[in-house]
């Protein structure tokens, strides 16, 4: 390299590790936290925020390999967003359901760029800059649609790239390369083979056909935005198995580790000689520490659910004035590298179009309840002459919560019998599977709803992350009912009282629309909206 050339290198280098000592070091070092650990730690965390990297520290207090000089691993993938991505998740899910899983599992859609490397905590924003340089390299040749050729064989099937496209995506991962050995003393092998978005591999044979009739539903035309994307990983558990805890577990022995919904232990099938049967050794990767765990307590989870991912590249970000004001004020917070302007077009208006979340209304049934199976008599066949709630039969509800008006007020609102709690879970255990996420969720007055509604968040294992939000606009009660009046139904008090995670702060939308029309009647000693 020439004397210049290294002279601009040099500075751009001082210049990342001085806003990078500034924004996210300084607070750490503040803290009292080494120089090591502290960057130990951004490294983890993905160079987030100072906060993140701090709590993993204290996380990792009693962690025996935090001193060591273990850097991560990194690589480079090019992944698809918008249309495209959202059927080759459809896809993911459906050959997993009918053909069981595969290696393809494993690994979000995405086409490799480079092998695995290594990098230096210190070095490791530098490969930012390396991939932003790379980037704004190829940025105006870069496709406005990368063409994707089906292939099938007896154990891969997966989506070829060809032609120049190719070529211009070659030409960015060599880009990157030659950027991440400058900038961060990087030794980057970027891939030269054929490129490829693997659908499934080491498959079963006879399931070749039905994973081709899958794929034909993918069409490689669907608008894409293509985002580069830096992920890393902790290398000294590329080969061991991966769970994910699904309850909390508190140690009984001093060599056993503490589980928390959701976090990941790291198990090595080899060394597993010392476990007794249904435990296992593990190394959880939230304290680094190592321990007996209850096998029962986990699940089998991908091995990509544990990478860390950096920063990415878009190369074809639609590029309104206001749009792209938001998008950059977004990179900043999310450490998102994005393409110099270019000027707008139809194609970056599709572009953006295909960006736009899709949101929907699912509408869920509640489960079985008791009255449609013991008949309308159901509540005396319960209930002892001192008014208590005992269980004569194995469909009837384990316990009744409390509420004002006693047993009696079950009468006109009844809970769900033990089918309809299964099918509750079950139904909440089919929107885990298909992957759709849940932002909120309202539900009727009504018992049985209500009952529906929290298993199905649980389920999904937002029982406490979601707040249910009562609205009496959906309850059915004059076809339900037919009396001239609403049945009692439990308060928000009495939900809370009897663990239902209801909102108290959610305004009911039925006495929104009675507000706005400023028209009440007074009936039975209460006002009701007229609608």
């Amino acid at each position: 390299m020439a004397a210049g050339e290294t002279q601009v290198y040099a500075k751009v280098n001082s210049k990342l590790k001085a806003r990078s000592a500034t924004s996210l070091l300084d607070p750490l070092l503040g803290m009292g936290f080494p120089a090591h650990t502290a960057l130990k730690a951004l490294a983890a965390t993905g160079r987030k925020t100072a906060e993140e990297a701090a709590d993993w520290l204290r996380c990792h207090c009693n962690d025996p390999s935090l001193d060591d000089p273990i850097p991560q691993e990194y690589a480079l993938f090019l992944c698809p967003t918008g249309s495209l991505l959202e059927k080759l998740q459809e896809f993911w899910r459906e050959s997993r359901r009918q053909c069981t899983k595969n290696r393809a599992h494993e690994v979000f859609p995405h086409i490799t760029l480079c092998d695995f490397f290594t990098c230096e905590d210190q070095k490791v924003e530098c490969l930012y800059e390396a991939l932003k340089r790379a980037g704004d390299k190829v940025l105006g040749s870069f496709p406005p649609t990368v063409p994707l050729v089906l292939h099938s064989s007896v154990s891969y099937l997966g989506f070829f790239v060809n032609d120049s496209p190719a070529d211009v995506i070659r030409e960015f991962a060599m880009a990157f390369a030659t950027e991440a050995a400058i900038l961060a003393d990087c030794t980057v092998k970027p891939c030269t083979k054929q490129l490829h978005l693997t659908l499934a591999h080491k498959f079963y044979p006879h399931h070749q056909r039905t994973l081709e009739q899958l794929a034909r539903a993918v069409h490689p035309g669907h608008s894409c935005q293509w985002t580069a994307a830096l992920y890393s990983r902790d290398m000294r558990f590329v080969h061991y198995q991966t769970l994910r805890a699904l309850f909390q577990y508190k140690p009984q022995n001093v060599d056993e580790l503490t589980l928390n919904p959701g976090e990941y232990i790291f198990v090595d099938p080899t060394q597993q000689e010392e476990a007794s049967e249904g435990w296992a050794i593990g190394i959880s990767q939230r304290t680094g520490c190592r321990g007996f765990l209850p096998e029962n307590y986990t699940e089998r989870a991908s091995e990509c659910d544990t990478w860390v991912k950096h920063r990415t590249y878009t190369f074809s970000l639609a590029l309104d004035p206001n749009l792209r004001k938001d998008a950059e004020a977004s990179s900043r917070r999310n450490g998102e590298l994005l393409p110099p302007p270019r000027p707008r077009s139809a194609g970056s208006l599709q572009a953006l179009q295909a960006a736009i979340v899709r949101r929907s209304v699912l509408v869920v049934r509640h489960g079985e309840r008791v009255d449609q199976i013991f008949g309308k008599s159901w509540l005396q066949q319960c209930s002892t002459p001192d008014g208590k709630y005992y269980r004569p039969d194995l469909n009837f509800p384990c316990s009744l919560p409390q509420r004002s008006n006693g047993i009696k007020g079950f009468e006109n609102d009844p809970p769900l019998s033990s089918c309809g709690i299964f099918q509750s879970r079950t139904a909440g255990e089919a929107l885990l599977d298909s992957g759709i996420r849940i932002t909120s969720v309202f539900t009727s007055p009504a018992l049985r709803c209500v009952q529906t509604a929290k298993h199905i968040l649980e389920e999904l294992k937002l029982e406490r992350k979601i707040k249910m939000r009562v609205e009496p606009g959906i309850f059915e009660w004059t076809k339900w009912e037919t009396g001239k009046t609403t049945p009692a139904l439990m308060t928000l008090e009495e939900l809370k009282e009897a663990n239902f995670n209801v909102s108290t702060e959610y305004r009911s939308l039925l006495w929104e629309c009675a507000s706005a029309k400023k028209t009440k009647r007074k009936e039975s000693g209460r006002w009701w909206p007229l609608l």
